[in-house]
């Protein structure tokens, strides 16, 4: 809308424009008329009387015609008071009184385009609103031809309204687009009514004005247009084409036809606010279908592993009624006692890794110091531990082991890598606590001086439901999640966790360790 608005101000800020160049061609119109005058009454009048002065004809008309041969655009006539024509500057008399008539100049040619051009302009310019002006009279041309003077009727109101004052212009435009201006002024001899001059001029300085600024107009509007067509074509080709093209890909994976893939390559390898947009709808993409996955996955195991326990209860129950050995039953109430245990916690453990995402995307992390977690940790073990359990060793700074974390589940993480440790640790063995600071990251390691990892399960260990026990624990005290809450906890958190063998010189394994990396926070509390 922005080049319509200016070229509606334009055509309103063009008409007073108009307006002021017809007001200094009246003005100069009506200036050469009074000279005009002042000089038919110094020289072209004739006084019978003293008090009945008159002018003659045969002064006035060549005075007239060399007071208007410098202006060959114009046309001036002398009336009587009683509308009597006296002079006309384009008639003089030739050899044997013959009559001869000066020709007016033709119009020039504006050619068909141009032509159509101030045709529609003026049809545009006639919708609008114009202040008070001169008014502009549609002419017809004389009888005889093509005729600058005004119509008698024109003639006679001018004449009528010279002997009481100034008379407002009479503009009019004719059909070949001539805009002609005529003003009346009255020749006084002391102080009475003798004659007046009516002096025409075509404006034709207004009209060329009139017309470069119509051109210039055009000529920017067309432009305006031109650069609007543009720049909406080229924004739907940028920017709304691709912004529907993602809709698309987002429509086809709500309904499931699409999974990562369904962003358009090229969209996401674009540079600019678009190329972000795609990645990050690329990357949601991923992350949700990830978590799908997972729940699926994570939903299944689950099942599998409740069915177990189940299981064995089911089995105990129906076979009861069929042993009479009370030892035997009692047995048989041990294990569905057993049983419920372990499926009271694996349904806690299940809970807990369950809502854990969402717990942990809801609070607001802060610095928290890892090493006096550390010194608490080793401090309350060394308080409760029983006869033959592991020892532990810190090995950390007092402080300056602050990371951007949740406090109560890096403790999690820490007890869950402890009591892993405690497990596999043999008969008084020692537990390290390592703590350190390696550039931007804070590195804790939980060794054990147990039978290790075996290598190929290194990763294998940190899955949902996978356990590795040592010999003679009992089977089912542990749910196998321990480890894959351990790891999600970290890797909410920007970190990672890793298992590795420890080994001596001679390369044997001679326990396990486990490290947790987390980011250096930027500000320490």
């Amino acid at each position: 809308m922005v080049p319509l608005v200016l070229l509606v101000a334009a055509l309103l800020y063009l008409d007073q424009y108009q307006s002021g160049l017809l007001q200094a061609e009246v003005q100069a119109l009506r200036q050469q008329a009074r000279i005009f005058a002042g000089a038919l009454e110094e020289s072209a009048v004739k006084e019978p009387t003293p008090s009945q002065p008159v002018l003659a004809a045969a002064l006035a008309r060549p005075l007239l015609r060399r007071l208007t041969a410098p202006t060959p655009n114009a046309d001036a006539r002398l009336y009587a008071p009683d509308g009597q024509l006296i002079a006309d500057s384009r008639v003089e008399e030739g050899p044997g009184g013959a009559i001869i008539t000066a020709p007016l100049p033709a119009p020039v040619s504006e050619g068909p385009l141009l032509a159509a051009v101030g045709w529609l302009y003026d049809r545009m310019q006639g919708l609008l609103p114009h202040p008070a002006a001169q008014p502009v009279v549609e002419a017809d041309t004389g009888a005889g031809g093509l005729d600058w003077a005004p119509d008698l009727r024109a003639a006679q109101t001018l004449i009528a309204e010279a002997g009481k004052g100034e008379v407002p212009p009479y503009i009019r435009r004719t059909k070949d687009n001539r805009l002609l201006v005529t003003v009346a002024e009255p020749v006084l001899r002391s102080r009475h009514l003798i004659g007046i001059v009516l002096l025409t001029r075509e404006a034709d300085q207004v009209v060329n004005s009139l017309f470069a600024v119509r051109m210039s107009i055009l000529g920017l509007f067309a432009l305006a247009l031109a650069l609007t067509v543009i720049m909406s074509v080229y924004l739907s080709r940028t920017i709304a084409r691709p912004i529907l093209r993602l809709a698309l890909a987002a429509e086809r994976m709500r309904e499931g036809r699409g999974r990562t893939g369904a962003v358009p390559e090229e969209l996401k390898a674009r540079g600019d606010e678009i190329g972000v947009l795609a990645k990050a709808v690329g990357e949601s993409a991923a992350a949700l279908w990830a978590r799908l996955d997972a729940i699926e996955h994570f939903a299944a195991d689950v099942a599998h592993e409740i069915k177990n326990p189940l299981s064995s209860m089911r089995s105990a129950i129906e076979t009861m009624p069929r042993i009479s050995d009370r030892e035997q039953q009692r047995r048989l109430f041990y294990i569905m006692a057993d049983d419920v245990v372990r499926l009271d916690r694996l349904i806690s453990d299940i809970s807990e890794a369950s809502r854990l995402d969402a717990e942990l995307s809801r609070i607001t992390t802060e610095p928290v110091d890892v090493a006096p977690i550390l010194a608490t940790l080793a401090e309350l073990h060394e308080a409760t531990r029983r006869e033959g359990d592991p020892h532990v060793v810190l090995e950390a700074p007092p402080g300056g082991l602050v990371v951007e974390g949740v406090e109560g589940r890096l403790v999690r993480v820490l007890r869950n890598l402890i009591g892993n440790a405690v497990s596999f640790s043999p008969r008084d063995g020692k537990i390290h606590f390592l703590g350190r600071l390696t550039g931007n990251t804070v590195e804790i390691a939980i060794e054990d001086e147990g039978p290790g990892i075996p290598e190929a399960k290194l990763e294998r260990i940190f899955d949902r439901f996978y356990s590795e026990r040592p010999e003679g624990e009992a089977f089912g005290r542990h749910s196998g999640l321990g480890l894959s809450i351990s790891r999600q906890i970290v890797e909410i958190l920007k970190g990672r966790i890793s298992a590795e063998n420890r080994r001596d010189a001679a390369g044997a394994v001679i326990g396990a360790r486990f490290v947790v990396r987390l980011p250096r926070a930027a500000v320490a509390r």
